[in-house]
Order: structure tokens, then C-alpha cells, then sequence
């Protein structure tokens, strides 16, 4: 499956002409010409990684990067004309992945995507990370700040669910399907007994 690609630059020309060569690379690629345009974007789909700018009208890339780390960790690469080592710092302080300056080489782009998309990969497929919660697919065991919290494999799944599908709503009923089962006839307040035990945790 190939990765998808969102870059947020406005730039027009650049941002066509990255659209252009990763397009050709085989990634799937959206646009967005600004930040405020950019988050939208993001909300409205799950992307492998994000080509933030710095320098944007409305809403610039540390502004959108802060937004989107407040419920994502999905991998981002800024790309800016700000060469200062104070504004690179600045951008891992806000959790980037990597940092590329303008003028840049194409080359350097590609190789740029496929190492932090590469470690990504390595790491996501077993753990699933939200905010301070990092849950473990191996061992199903799930940590808060490097605190471990005890759940049972029902309470593991309901979290390993909601946090997969965020934004999105889940409701009981899906819930009961996926984790209890079609062949489940019971109260559907049993998901909310077990989401209380999981707050309380």
C-alpha cells in the first residue's frame, strides 16, 4: 500500500513541483495551500506522514504542528527558508520528525520521506500512541507517563478501538460488534461500565 502524503506550503510552485515528484514516486498526495486549509485536511483524513512550511499567511507551520500534536503523531518534516539553528530547535522542540531547509534538492526530499516513514513503521506496528497514553499490541499492556496501568483484554481493546479510529465517533453498538462480538445479545450499558473502570484507571 502506498504512503499518503499531505503538503502544506504555499508556495504554489514548489508545492506543485513536490506534489509532482512524490506523486511520481508512487505516494498518494493531497495539497493544502495554507495552515488553516491544512488542518482541515488532517481532520478529514489519516495521512502516514505531513510536508509542513514554516512561513504561511493565516496560520503558520508551528502553529499547525502544535495543533496537530495534541492528538496525532503522525510523522512531520517542516521545509522552510529558516536556516537559523534557533528555528530548527524550535521545530523538534515541537516534536518534527526532520527539518529541511530551502533551497533543497529533490534527492535529499525523497531520501528525507522514506527514513522517517521507515521509522515510523518500525514503531507503529506495535505500539499505538495518544497524547501521554502509549498502549503495547504485543504485551496488551498500556502506560501513562511511563506508568503502567493494569487492563483487562476487553478494557486493552475498547482503548486500542477508540484510539484507531479518532476523530470519529464510535458508538456501543460497533463497540459490542468488534470487541464482544455479533453474537452478543446483553445490555449495551455493559460498554459503559467498562469505559467507567477504564477512566477510574
Amino acid at each position: 500500500m502506498s504512503e499518503s502524503i499531505l503538503v502544506i506550503e504555499d508556495d504554489s510552485d514548489i508545492q506543485e513541483l513536490i506534489v509532482e515528484f512524490l506523486g511520481s514516486k508512487g505516494y498518494k498526495i493531497d495539497s493544502a495551500n495554507d495552515g488553516v486549509e491544512g488542518i482541515q485536511k488532517f481532520k478529514e483524513k489519516e495521512y502516514d506522514l505531513i510536508i509542513l512550511d514554516i512561513m504561511m499567511p493565516n496560520l503558520d507551520g508551528h502553529s499547525v504542528c502544535k495543533m496537530i500534536r495534541k492528538n496525532s503523531n503522525v510523522p512531520i518534516i517542516f521545509l522552510t527558508a529558516l536556516t537559523d539553528e534557533s528555528d530548527q530547535i524550535k521545530g523538534f522542540d515541537l516534536e518534527c520528525d526532520d527539518y529541511i531547509t530551502k533551497p533543497f534538492s529533490f534527492k535529499l526530499l525523497i531520501k528525507r520521506v522514506e527514513a522517517v516513514l521507515r521509522r515510523t513503521s518500525q514503531t507503529s506496528s506495535d505500539c499505538l500512541i495518544f497524547e501521554d497514553l502509549k498502549l503495547d499490541l504485543n504485551t496488551y499492556t498500556a502506560q501513562i507517563k511511563e506508568e503502567t496501568i493494569e487492563l483487562t483484554l476487553k478494557e486493552f481493546n475498547i482503548l486500542k478501538t477508540l484510539i484507531e479510529k479518532y476523530p470519529q465517533v464510535v458508538t456501543r453498538e460497533s463497540l459490542l460488534d468488534s470487541i464482544w462480538g455479533y453474537d452478543y445479545y446483553g445490555d449495551t450499558r455493559i460498554v459503559d461500565a467498562h469505559i467507567k473502570n477504564i477512566r477510574k484507571k
